[in-house]
C-alpha cells in the first residue's frame, strides 16, 4: 500500500525524485526495464514497479553496474515501502548501502539516508529516523540540490507531524514549499502545502488550513496527471472534509471544494490508468455521499471503488470500501447484503492484517489495530445478532450465535498479534481445544460490548445461549473504571455498589440459564474494558462471585488449551527478589514466598543475585519445568516493548521471556503455569490488560496466574502460597479451584477481608 494513496497521511515524494537528480549529473545509460518500472511506478503499479526494476538490478549484478544496481536497489526499497511490505523494503536497502559503502558517491549516499529515515519513520523508530533525515539534509545542503533539499525537509515535517510536534513540521514545511518554489518543483511545493495544510488544521488554525489547501488545488490543477498528483488531490479533498466540522458557516463550499478535488483525483487516476489511486478516490467520494445521508449514491460509488480495488489487487483498500458498502447497506434496509459486505471486509482484512497494523500506526499517531478497524468486526456481529431474532430454527439461531462469537473471536486474535507484532498468538491456537467440550461442569461466557447494548453469548454442555442486556458500551465502560478505582482503595467501600451494579448486568441474566447442571467455575472471555477488573469481586447483594464459582479468564476460547495439571508431575522453577533493585522497591516476603513453595514441590529456586536472566536461559534449557514462578516486580503498559518483569541484572521484556519459556513449547509437555506474584497494570489501561491476558499465550505456558494490580507483599506472598498450597491438595478439582479456595480464605480473614488484597489475581488461559 502506498503513504501517499491512502490521503489520510502525510504526503512523501517518492525516491525517484532523487533518482532523476542523480541520473541528470552522471547522465548513465537507462534501461529499458528502469524506465518500465518509473512508468509503472508513476501510475501507481508498484507490484509492476517491483518486477521491472528487480529485473534491472538482477541485469546490474551481472554487468557489473554497481551505481545502476544500487539506484534500482534503492527504487525497489520505495515500491516496496509504498505497498506496505517494510520488511523486504529494509531488505532491499540494506543491500544498496552494502554496495554503496566503498563508493565515492555522495547522491547515492544522501538517498540511501533518506530512504532509510523512511523506513524508521514508518516503523515509529523516530529518534533513528530524524537521525537519518537531518544527516540527509545536512548533505544535501553542501550539494546545492534545492530539490532533493525541498523533499527532506518534507519528509521532516511528516515525522514532526506524526509525533505531534506541529510547530517544528510547519516550520519544515514551509521552508520545503519555499525552496521547491524557487526550482520550481510544483508538484514537490504542493506537497508540502498540503501537509502544512494538515497540520494546521490539527493545530486549529483552521481558516489558515483552508487558504493553503485552496492555493495547493489550485496548483495541482495545472500539472500534468500522475500518482503524485491523485495522491495530492485525495488528501486536500479528505482535509476539506474534515475542515467542515470547524468552519460550520463554509460547510457548502467546504463540501463543494472536497467533491471537487476527490473527482480530480479520480480523473486523474484513472486517466493514468491507476486503479489503486482511483479506489481510493471513488472511495473516500462514497463517504462524502455517506456524510450527507446520499445512501444510494454512496454505494453506487462505492461499488465502483470495489470494482477498481479488486482489478489493483490492493485488498487495503478493498476491505475499507466493503465496510463502507456494509454499512450503507445496513442504511438502506438491506441486512442481508450487508452481512456479505461485511465478511467480505473481514476477508480482506484479515488477509493483511500485519500490513493493516503497520499502515493503522502511520495513519493516526498512537492509533490501536482496536480503534482503527475493531469496529468493522463488532459491526459484523452486531448484525448478525439482530439478525438472529427472526430466525425460528434453534439450530440455525445458535448457528448465527457461533458466526457472531467467532467474528468477535477473530478480532480478538488479530488484536492480540497487533499487541505481541509475532506468531506466538497463531502457535496458541494451533494447540486450541473447543471449550464446550471440555468440563461438563464450566460455563463460557461470553460479553459482546456493542453501542446500544450488551450481548452475552454463554457455551454450556448443552449449547450456546445468549442474553441480551440494555446497556451500552459507553456505559458500561464508565461503570467498569469507577468499579477499578474503589475496588485497589482498601479504606473504602465504595467499590461495593459499583460491584452489585456490573453483577446485575454481567452474572444476574444468565444466571438461570445454569441452575439446574451442576456449574461450579465460570471462565470469561472479557474485552476491553472487562479485562481490567476482576470478576470474582462481583456481589449479589449478598456475597461475592468468587464464593459461588471458580472464576477463570481467557483471553480468546480459540486461544486456550485446556487440559489437566498434573499434579504428581510438577517440576518447579521459582526466581524472585527480595532487594531493591533497579528502582524498585525491595519485597521481603518473597524469600518466605520461595521457601514454602519449594517445600511443597521441590524443584530449583533462584534468589536475588543468583536471578539472573543468563541463569534463567541455561536452568530452562536443561530441564522440562512445568511450573515457572517469578516472584518480582513486573509491569504491564499499552506497548509490549515496555512490559517487563524484573529480574536482578535487568528487565526481561516479554520478547525475552518467550525466548526463554518458549524453549519448552515444542517439547511433549510444555510449561503448564506461569505465576507472576507482583505485577501490575494501570487502571483504565485496556491495552495493557490485554498483555496481560496474554501473557500465557506470549509465554508459550498453557496457563498464567497474575495481579492486575500491585498488592501488599505481604498479602500477595500469603496469597500465592495458600495457592500453592490449595494446588498441593488432590481433592482440590482444578487450578481454578484452588485459586478460589485461596481467595475465599482471605475473604473470611479479618485483616485480609477487602478484596483489594484477595481480588486482583486472576487465573488465565487453561482452568483445569
Amino acid at each position: 500500500m502506498t503513504r501517499t494513496v491512502i490521503g489520510s497521511l502525510f504526503l512523501c515524494l517518492s525516491v525517484g525524485l532523487g533518482a532523476d537528480i542523480h541520473a541528470q549529473e552522471v547522465a548513465p545509460p537507462v534501461d529499458q526495464l528502469m524506465q518500465d518500472g518509473s512508468q509503472a511506478y508513476q501510475h501507481g503499479d508498484f507490484e509492476q514497479a517491483v518486477e521491472r526494476w528487480t529485473s534491472a538490478a538482477a541485469a546490474y549484478e551481472r554487468s557489473a553496474a554497481r551505481p545502476e544496481q544500487i539506484d534500482a536497489l534503492i527504487r525497489l526499497s520505495e515500491a516496496y515501502q509504498s505497498l506496505g511490505r517494510y520488511q523486504t523494503a529494509a531488505i532491499r536497502l540494506d543491500q544498496a548501502k552494502a554496495l554503496a559503502a566503498d563508493r565515492d558517491d555522495s547522491l547515492l549516499s544522501i538517498r540511501i539516508l533518506w530512504r532509510t529515515g523512511n523506513l524508521y519513520q514508518a516503523g515509529s523508530q523516530y529518534a533513528q529516523a530524524e537521525q537519518s533525515l537531518q544527516e540527509a539534509l545536512r548533505r544535501t545542503k553542501t550539494l546545492s540540490q534545492p530539490a532533493l533539499t525541498a523533499a527532506i525537509l518534507n519528509d521532516l515535517g511528516n515525522l514532526a507531524a506524526s509525533q505531534g510536534k506541529f510547530a517544528a513540521a510547519l516550520a519544515f514545511y514551509t521552508e520545503s514549499f519555499e525552496t521547491a518554489q524557487a526550482v520550481p518543483a510544483k508538484l514537490l511545493a504542493t506537497t508540502s502545502q498540503v501537509n502544512a495544510a494538515r497540520v494546521l488544521l490539527s493545530s486549529k488554525q483552521y481558516r489558515e488550513s483552508k487558504t493553503r489547501l485552496d492555493q495547493a488545488a489550485g496548483i495541482l490543477r495545472g500539472l500534468e496527471p500522475s500518482h503524485e498528483q491523485a495522491s495530492a488531490f485525495i488528501t486536500v479533498g479528505l482535509t476539506y472534509a474534515k475542515l467542515r466540522a470547524f468552519l460550520v458557516e463554509l460547510n457548502t463550499d467546504l463540501t463543494l471544494a472536497a467533491f471537487q478535488a476527490l473527482h480530480d483525483a479520480a480523473k486523474a487516476a484513472d486517466q493514468l490508468g491507476d486503479r489503486r489511486a482511483s479506489s481510493f478516490a471513488w472511495g473516500h467520494m462514497g463517504k462524502l455521499y455517506e456524510d450527507e445521508h446520499r445512501y444510494t449514491e454512496a454505494l453506487g460509488v462505492t461499488r465502483h471503488a470495489i470494482l477498481m480495488s479488486r482489478q489493483a489487487a490492493a485488498p487495503e483498500a478493498l476491505y475499507r470500501w466493503q465496510w463502507q458498502a456494509g454499512r450503507l447497506l445496513k442504511a438502506l434496509g438491506q441486512p442481508k447484503e450487508a452481512i456479505d459486505a461485511y465478511r467480505q471486509a473481514i476477508i480482506a482484512v484479515q488477509s493483511i492484517r500485519p500490513e493493516v497494523s503497520a499502515m493503522t500506526a502511520e495513519e493516526q499517531a498512537g492509533a490501536s489495530f482496536r480503534e482503527t478497524v475493531g469496529a468493522v468486526y463488532f459491526e459484523l456481529a452486531d448484525l448478525l445478532l439482530r439478525g438472529a431474532d427472526r430466525d425460528a430454527d434453534p439450530q440455525k439461531r445458535e448457528a448465527v450465535f457461533r458466526e457472531a462469537r467467532d467474528t468477535v473471536e477473530l478480532f480478538k486474535v488479530a488484536e492480540l498479534q497487533d499487541y505481541f507484532h509475532d506468531e506466538c498468538v497463531q502457535a496458541a491456537r494451533a494447540q486450541a481445544t473447543g471449550l464446550e467440550l471440555v468440563s461438563k461442569t464450566a460455563a463460557v461466557i461470553y460479553p459482546i460490548m456493542l453501542q446500544d447494548r450488551l450481548e452475552i453469548l454463554v457455551s454450556l454442555p448443552s449449547g450456546m445461549v445468549r442474553k441480551t442486556v440494555p446497556i451500552g458500551a459507553e456505559a458500561l465502560t464508565e461503570e467498569i473504571r469507577a468499579f477499578r478505582t474503589f475496588l485497589e482503595k482498601r479504606s473504602t467501600r465504595q467499590y461495593l455498589s459499583h460491584a452489585k451494579t456490573l453483577y446485575g448486568w454481567l452474572i444476574q441474566p444468565i444466571e438461570p440459564l445454569w441452575a439446574d447442571v451442576g456449574i461450579n467455575t465460570l471462565v470469561i472471555v472479557p474485552d476491553g474494558a472487562l479485562r481490567t477488573i476482576p470478576l470474582a469481586a462481583l456481589h449479589d447483594g449478598t456475597q461475592f462471585l468468587i464464593k459461588k464459582y471458580a472464576v477463570a479468564t481467557t483471553p480468546g476460547v480459540t486461544l486456550t488449551d485446556p487440559r489437566p495439571l498434573d499434579r504428581k508431575g510438577i517440576k518447579l522453577f521459582s526466581v524472585g527478589i527480595t532487594d531493591a533493585v533497579q528502582d524498585f522497591p525491595a519485597l521481603p516476603h518473597v524469600a518466605r514466598e520461595l521457601e514454602t513453595i519449594h517445600g511443597l514441590f521441590g524443584g530449583t529456586s533462584l534468589l536475588n543475585k543468583q536471578f539472573m536472566m543468563s541463569r534463567v536461559e541455561e536452568e530452562l534449557k536443561a530441564n522440562p519445568y512445568s511450573i515457572m514462578h517469578i516472584a518480582s516486580h513486573g509491569q504491564f503498559q499499552s506497548d509490549s516493548n515496555e512490559t517487563f518483569l524484573l529480574a536482578y541484572d535487568g528487565k526481561m521484556t516479554m520478547d525475552r521471556l518467550e525466548e526463554f519459556v518458549g524453549m519448552l513449547r515444542f517439547r511433549e509437555e510444555p510449561l503448564a503455569l506461569i505465576t507472576l506474584s507482583a505485577c501490575e497494570t494501570a487502571a483504565g489501561d485496556d491495552r495493557a490488560a490485554l498483555g496481560l491476558a496474554g501473557v500465557a499465550i506470549k509465554a508459550g505456558a498453557r496457563s498464567a496466574l497474575a495481579s492486575l494490580w500491585f498488592l501488599d507483599d505481604q498479602a500477595s506472598s500469603q496469597l500465592v502460597t495458600e495457592f500453592y498450597q490449595q494446588l498441593h491438595d488432590d481433592s482440590v478439582a482444578s487450578t481454578a479451584v484452588a485459586l478460589q479456595r485461596a481467595q475465599i480464605k482471605f475473604l473470611e480473614h479479618p485483616e485480609y477481608n477487602h478484596p483489594a488484597y484477595w481480588a486482583a489475581f486472576l487465573l488465565l488461559n487453561n482452568w483445569l
